[in-house]
């Protein structure tokens, strides 16, 4: 397998990136088409758009001010929980209140986009804000006086490689590295947890590692969890040999120690989340770039065990990607179109059912959504956490902007928003890996006249 030609195309992206930072993308093809149109149950797919030059459009991180935060939907209010962090990007909430983030960032991956792409690359993710070394560690937060800030911030884990998932069965804490699952013992209550990991399973890592996000997922008996590994390219680039049991969701037997591919052909999957009404598992994959402004729509499915979603032979369904070859048509004949499409590039991250929220009854049943934010459209997308309502177990209405505000008037990025979860409140929190906060997201207290 290869990825299609093109002349001179490192020097082309060199050229590109270095007059989007001297013009704030003056130069780059604009998006004509609404952002609506790729979003929903049946978006509008427009021809893919093979250029010399992708669009590079970003946003620089430069971090919140003093009187800048989010803004939230009326009838909400936000407020940081905790703050100065060290690129939180994940979260997790433990029985008895306690918040766990994972501060971590990408594990050293020499090979990945090697070259003169490779270094364009490392510098559009350090303006981007996602080039510092990772601080592998899971800190645990406490709000002990119910006031929705934590007042207590302790190092519950440390030494770990690139940690990203969590997952609590039992009297056992299951942590996603880069490289494999750890299992660790847990008491209710603990603040730190000094005992040495058991490995329950290796992940794929290696000196690529492109897309280097772990995460983890229980089942409702505690029996399996759920892993998501992302592909180690874009199109599988670097041929398929290094993608083996990538770009899927495996399904780990806690007590065998053994796994199975549950679902293939996701480009990068991320969040997961049961849904209520149907017991489904649902996740929100990254799809592949380059194909122009308006493709591929990242999206949000329900995941069916053994099915094939398209990657990287085909995008959304059975639309094949000229670029791959060779190519699977046996395998594209079986290819699932996803239930929702989110947006092209929003790069969904994180994603928690509604259950148990006391926000709103607008936000009874659905799913929060995480976006990171684009680096390769114009105008930007994502930027924000968004609601899907839901019907009957299905999506049944168009997104809600639930928290906004993370890009200024300039384009710049105050914050990027990633991992979401409810807290033992009903509160949506919010980890920020560029404003190293995570941000609480309640009902707006009236004030008094």
């Amino acid at each position: 397998m290869k990825y299609f030609s093109r002349q001179n195309y490192g020097l082309a992206v060199v050229a590109i990136f270095i007059i989007e930072i001297l013009s704030t993308g003056g130069c780059a093809q604009t998006s004509t088409q609404p952002e609506s149109f790729g979003v929903g149950a049946t978006p509008t797919l427009p021809a893919p758009k093979h250029a010399l030059v992708p669009t590079v459009k970003i946003a620089p991180a430069i971090g919140w001010p003093a009187d800048k935060k989010p803004v939230s939907v009326n009838g909400l209010q936000v407020n940081a929980f905790a703050k100065d962090l060290d690129h939180p990007r994940w979260l997790y909430v433990l029985p008895n209140g306690d918040v766990l983030v994972a501060e971590t960032n990408a594990p050293y991956k020499p090979d990945d986009n090697k070259g003169i792409k490779g270094w364009v690359m490392g510098l559009i993710m350090k303006r981007a804000g996602a080039a510092e070394p990772s601080a592998n560690r899971i800190t645990l937060l406490r709000d002990s006086d119910g006031d929705g800030v934590a007042d207590m911030q302790s190092v519950f884990l440390e030494h770990l490689n690139s940690p990203f998932g969590m997952a609590l069965v039992g009297d056992n804490l299951y942590i996603a590295n880069s490289d494999a699952v750890l299992r660790f013992p847990y008491r209710a209550g603990d603040t730190r947890i000094t005992a040495s990991g058991n490995k329950l399973i290796d992940l794929p890592a290696g000196t690529i590692n492109h897309h280097w996000t772990k995460n983890i997922i229980a089942n409702p008996d505690g029996s399996k969890l759920y892993v998501t590994v992302g592909s180690n390219s874009n199109i599988a680039e670097n041929g398929m040999d290094v993608e083996t049991d990538r770009a899927a969701i495996w399904v780990v037997d806690i007590d065998k120690d053994t796994h199975h591919i549950f679902a293939r052909g996701l480009r990068n999957p991320n969040g997961m989340a049961w849904e209520p009404v149907t017991g489904k598992l649902w996740t929100v994959v990254n799809e592949r770039d380059e194909l122009g402004n308006d493709l591929v729509p990242d999206y949000l499915t329900s995941v069916t065990e053994g099915g094939f979603y398209g990657w990287p032979y085909s995008y959304y369904g059975q639309h094949i990607d000229t670029r791959v070859e060779p190519q699977r048509p046996e395998l594209v004949a079986t290819a699932i179109a996803p239930d929702y499409a989110l947006g092209s590039h929003v790069a969904p991250l994180g994603l928690t059912s509604s259950v148990g929220n006391t926000l709103s009854p607008i936000f009874a049943n659905g799913m929060f959504i995480g976006e990171h934010g684009s680096w390769n459209r114009k105008p930007p997308s994502g930027y924000k956490v968004v609601f899907i309502p839901f019907f009957n177990g299905k999506p049944s209405a168009n997104p809600i902007d639930v928290v906004s505000g993370f890009l200024n008037e300039k384009g710049e990025a105050y914050g990027r928003p990633v991992g979401v979860t409810i807290d033992k409140t009903g509160a949506l929190l919010v980890a920020d890996d560029v404003g190293n906060t995570v941000w609480r997201v309640s009902k707006a207290v009236a004030t008094p006249r």
